[in-house]
């Protein structure tokens, strides 16, 4: 659990404390007006309730922050497993990052948008390759020796053997 969450529990926990501790004083202490009790606790949720509105801010924010951080170590751990081995199957790394392979394929275009990840991708064989980029601009697919084509920026696509080529 991240510092945002915890933060986020403690201040709902005093806003709680604070709206019972207070509570439970002012049903017990013997006010001469009712509405003093009323006033009393009112006041207590005036003053907990921005608490635990901070509070769940705080934990939702987090929780987010905890999403984000886990997707980064998953970019990370895959440019490391291409990197490193030079070539990654996709279902080979879709089990090492504990995703689908849609997902897994999600990542690699999240890298490419980033310009992270230069290589490239047989889709037939269904093999993630890193390639030098200075490799990549020879305007050749480095499957099939094919000329490529261009479909967006960053992404060449080969038209005979269907790898699409990624540069960062």
């Amino acid at each position: 659990m991240n510092a945002s969450k915890t933060t986020g529990f403690i201040l709902i926990g005093i806003g709680a404390v604070l709206v019972l501790g207070i509570g439970a004083w002012a049903s017990s202490y013997p006010f001469e007006l009712a509405s003093t009790r009323v006033f009393v606790i009112v006041f207590s949720l005036l003053v907990a309730a921005p608490l635990a509105g901070i509070g769940v801010y705080t934990l939702v924010k987090g929780q987010g922050d905890a999403i984000e951080e886990k997707s980064i170590a998953r970019q990370r751990k895959l440019l490391s497993l291409v990197q490193t081995q030079g070539k990654v199957s996709l279902s080979a790394a879709s089990i090492e990052l504990g995703v689908t392979r849609d997902e897994t394929k999600q990542i690699v275009y999240d890298l490419v948008g980033k310009q992270l990840f230069s290589g490239y991708v047989d889709w037939k064989e269904q093999i993630l390759y890193s390639v030098d980029s200075s490799k990549l601009k020879t305007g050749k697919c480095p499957n099939c020796s094919g000329e490529l084509e261009i479909v967006g920026k960053g992404l060449v696509k080969c038209p005979y053997c269907g790898s699409e080529v990624f540069s960062s």
